[in-house]
């Protein structure tokens, strides 16, 4: 028997992820098929009456045109007639799409992805998607507003004593829901109709949505009420590892304090959840400044977790880039960092002071491991509700990230996690690596990197180096990997913490705060301004003649000399440390 080679194991492993990942796809496609089938127009439908109300599209939320170019290049249209049908009748059939897929009795990241696949087809502007999304969750949030908290904890107490829990699809047996009225939130919010006129019947949209049209059990299920373990539960079980771990809502009427999803106000709600994982801090409240960006329409969140060691390694590390070891140590390092990486050669002067750094770097690395496994289970465990799940990253963050995917994947959870950024990701680029973590992104997946982040190149010289940096090239080999170079403007790792909007802006991202970005661009101003004014400041005294007697170009007696400076740096091989 021939013994595999690693190609051989790498294919097998890439193809039995393949096979796991469409056969869950395959699931959920045929529940949508049969629920299809189950839809029979009567009387050729009703022309509604159309108004001259539109959907704003102005605001701070607003990127439409970047946004609508990306979801074209991401998502060909295919053709179809109706894409030259009315712009009302367009967006009606986008929103009839939408009930029809909630009748599956959840929001799951297939159904998402389709809309986004129909948005594209039918020419109809991601905006108008975004809005509606907004419009609908609120008013199914309306639904499960008034329910009692001890009401939620005595369910769920049930839902634990039988092995029998709440799933999408069990809605039939359900108590609740009357097929032929749309219950009096949805009404209010006007379900059923497009721009304020055009629509379906009341009793249709009711039929659409099935069991969700006012049943508390499939609504609070969908926003994680029901059906999932407490969240407590999930953060108790990795307690020893982590003694700092949480969810800090980004935008609505909720304080800043760490909370538990199903805790949300109903207003707060929406059909799509985002979390944003930072990575580096200076002060304790840095972790939601980066974050403030994200826009409305998703339900966002900041995790917080193991804000000491944190602040540790970013306390560490901002008092190596500003002192001057690090400053005489970039002169030498006029090659890429992947380069540096391979000839394994840095200058003597900074590897004397990795000891400052190396162990808060160590510590951190292995509680971002933990972390993102803390924030798989909370994804797997529909802590979040049936809906689908982005994250968003940088450095350690990006890879706690990392941690959490691979994770899913040896769990096989597939179809949870729509869209991943990851900055400044200090993993492996392997094509092992890669095409699990693509295995449980069912949307985009982009990593941000630069070349000449001479910083993670050091931090991560210590590790397999071999398998390569994410964080400092391109992944290639594994396919709908998106890399995005941002060289241009990353020199210093902590650039990250105010080039968050900037990024996801140039990406193409769906929903930013254009207002936001522009404080973000103050920050980074000011940022680059304080840089520069210490590099002059280093420049003019290196560059000062010394007074005496002393010949040209040599320093005075006890003082050594820019070039002997130089030539001790050329360097030292780490090997012989």
């Amino acid at each position: 028997m021939l013994k595999k080679t690693d190609t051989d194991i790498i294919q097998s492993s890439v193809s039995e992820l393949k096979n796991d990942a469409l056969a869950h796809f395959s699931k959920w496609r045929l529940n949508l098929m049969k629920r299809m089938g189950d839809i029979v127009i009567k009387n050729g439908g009703t022309p509604g009456n159309v108004v001259s109300q539109q959907p704003s599209t102005s605001g701070n939320n607003s990127c439409s045109e970047k946004s609508n170019g990306t979801l074209i290049r991401l998502y060909p249209p295919v053709y179809t007639p109706l894409r030259e049908s009315p712009k009302e009748k367009r967006a009606l059939i986008m929103h009839c799409m939408l009930l029809i897929l909630l009748g599956l009795d959840q929001y799951s990241l297939f159904s998402r992805l389709l809309l986004v696949k129909l948005a594209s087809s039918l020419n109809v502007p991601m905006w108008v998607l975004l809005q509606d999304e907004v419009r609908v969750s609120q008013a199914l949030s309306k639904i499960i507003m008034g329910i009692p908290a001890e009401e939620i904890v005595q369910k769920r107490a049930e839902e634990a004593k039988t092995s029998r829990r709440w799933r999408p699809g069990m809605a039939t047996g359900a108590a609740g829901g009357t097929p032929a009225t749309l219950a009096a939130p949805l009404v209010e919010a006007g379900i059923g109709t497009v721009f304020g006129g055009l629509g379906i019947p009341q009793a249709a949209a009711a039929s659409l949505l099935g069991p969700m049209n006012d049943s508390t059990i499939v609504v609070g299920t969908l926003f994680g009420l029901y059906g999932a373990r407490q969240g407590s539960k999930t953060i108790e079980a990795h307690g020893k590892d982590l003694q700092d771990f949480g969810m800090i809502p980004l935008h609505g009427t909720s304080s800043t304090e760490i909370t538990d999803p199903k805790d949300a106000p109903a207003e707060d709600r929406r059909m799509r959840v985002t979390v944003a994982v930072t990575g580096l801090l200076t002060a304790h409240d840095d972790y939601l400044q980066s974050w403030q960006v994200i826009g409305q329409q998703t339900e966002a969140y900041a995790m917080r977790w193991e804000v000491e060691a944190l602040n540790k390694v970013g306390t560490a590390l901002e008092s190596v880039v500003n002192g001057a070891a690090w400053y005489e140590a970039k002169k030498e390092m006029t090659s890429e960092t992947g380069k540096e990486l391979k000839r394994a050669y840095w200058p003597t002067d900074l590897v004397k002071i990795n000891k400052a750094i190396e162990n808060h770097w160590t510590v951190a690395m292995v509680r971002a491991e933990k972390a993102g496994g803390a924030l798989a289970d909370i994804i797997v465990n529909r802590l979040m509700g049936e809906r689908p799940v982005t994250l968003i990253g940088y450095s350690l963050g990006a890879r706690v990230i990392y941690a959490c995917l691979m994770a899913l994947s040896e769990k096989r959870a597939f179809g949870l996690v729509e869209n991943v950024v990851i900055m400044g990701t200090p993993c492996p680029t392997e094509v092992r690596v890669w095409a699990a973590m693509r295995s449980v992104v069912g949307g985009r997946l982009v990593n941000v990197y630069s070349k000449d982040d001479y910083l993670l190149g050091f931090l991560h010289r210590t590790s397999a180096w071999v398998y390569g940096v994410a964080g400092l090239q391109k992944v290639q080999g594994v396919p709908n990997v998106e890399n995005f170079d941002i060289s241009e403007v990353m020199t210093n790792h902590f650039r990250y913490r105010n080039l968050v909007g900037s990024v996801l802006k140039k990406i193409g991202w769906e929903d930013i705060d254009s207002t936001q970005i522009a404080k973000e661009q103050e920050r980074f101003s000011a940022e680059m301004k304080a840089e520069k004014e210490l590099q002059a400041e280093r420049d003019l005294k290196n560059d000062v003649e010394p007074e005496g007697d002393t010949e040209k170009g040599k320093a005075p007696a006890g003082q050594k000399s820019i070039r002997e400076i130089t030539e001790k740096m050329l360097g030292v091989k780490l090997d012989s440390m």
